[in-house]
């Protein structure tokens, strides 16, 4: 409900500071701006509630990216896409085992696959944008096929909104009838207990793993298409906007719970703050403060929800 609140807040707030922001125009961008994030939001809200934590997402996205880029000529455009979904399955892969087999942490895990899979990106690209379009050539029906992932639409829905639609639908459905989503809430709450009651706990953290990591990759097939080109700078900084969306939607950096309902709200509390901003002409530097105020108050908006904020010490003596 507050969340609610907060996104009604925030609508008539940036309504009221600029007339273009409640036009259905405004509307489907500021939907389609927050498909990106809401994709690799579905899957990183699942691993969270594993007690994982995945900081490599973006840098994934835009290496799947490349990767299209790169196999347009010498394999085709669409062996590019599913090479491209195999590699984000294969980096979630390595996250999960170094974090579940070798018992790396997570945080050290995935910052590490991020600084590899941005630099991958960069190397196989030159550091260069590679345009992912050809209309005329023979293989122009490949293109104009790949570019209706972003730019079809059904009953006049853009296919990446109902993409996102889709993925959080299954998300729940996962969550909350199936073995797996079950177990992964006793997991993130006890692993200790998890692993006495006979669930296989390192299975399934590292499916939550391989799952965030394809997620990624679908990203970035789909912000490919949208943008006509592949580009090893794509998806800035989209890991702490997707963990922002999370956290602030009410899952615990814990473990434990949270709900993909919450997450939907977070992704778009965010997406029509950062919209607003953008409407009233606010740099890129100060929307990026914005977003650094939210997630400071998400996590700590947490810690009160977990009751581990507490006067330290030294102070609690000091009032006696």
């Amino acid at each position: 409900m507050a969340l609610a609140l907060m996104l009604a807040l925030i609508a008539v707030v940036m309504g009221q500071s600029s007339p273009l922001f409640l036009t259905p125009r405004n509307i489907t961008n500021l939907l389609m701006d927050s498909t990106t994030v809401g994709i690799i939001a579905v899957f990183m809200t699942m691993l969270i509630i594993s007690g994982g934590l995945d900081l490599s997402v973006a840098s994934t996205t835009a290496l799947c990216g490349i990767i299209i880029g790169v196999m347009q000529e010498s394999g085709g455009l669409w062996q590019g896409v599913g090479l491209a979904l195999v590699a984000g399955a294969v980096i979630g892969f390595i996250n999960g085992f170094l974090v579940t087999y070798i018992g790396i942490n997570p945080l050290i895990t995935t910052l590490g696959m991020l600084s590899i899979a941005r630099g991958l990106a960069f190397v196989l690209s030159d550091g260069l944008t590679i345009p992912v379009i050809d209309m005329t050539g023979e293989n122009a029906a490949a293109y104009t096929t790949f570019t209706q992932l972003s730019e079809g639409t059904f009953l006049g829905i853009p296919n990446p909104i109902l993409l996102v639609i889709g993925l959080f639908i299954l998300g729940i459905i996962v969550l909350r009838y199936t073995t797996y989503g079950r177990a992964i809430y006793v997991i993130g709450d006890n692993e200790k207990a998890a692993y006495l009651a006979g669930l296989p706990v390192r299975r399934y953290r590292m499916m939550t793993y391989i799952l965030c990591g394809l997620g990624a990759a679908v990203a970035g097939v789909f912000l490919t298409s949208r943008l006509y080109a592949a580009d090893p700078r794509a998806a800035p900084n989209i890991e702490l906007t997707a963990i922002t969306a999370v956290i602030l939607g009410g899952t615990s950096l814990a473990g434990g719970q949270g709900r993909l309902i919450g997450t939907l709200l977070g992704v778009l509390i965010l997406s029509g703050l950062l919209n607003g901003l953008k409407l009233q002409s606010v740099s890129t530097e100060l929307q990026n403060i914005a977003q650094g105020i939210v997630l400071l108050l998400a996590v700590g908006i947490d810690q009160v929800r977990q009751g581990k904020i507490r006067l330290p010490q030294w102070a609690r003596q000091s009032k006696r």
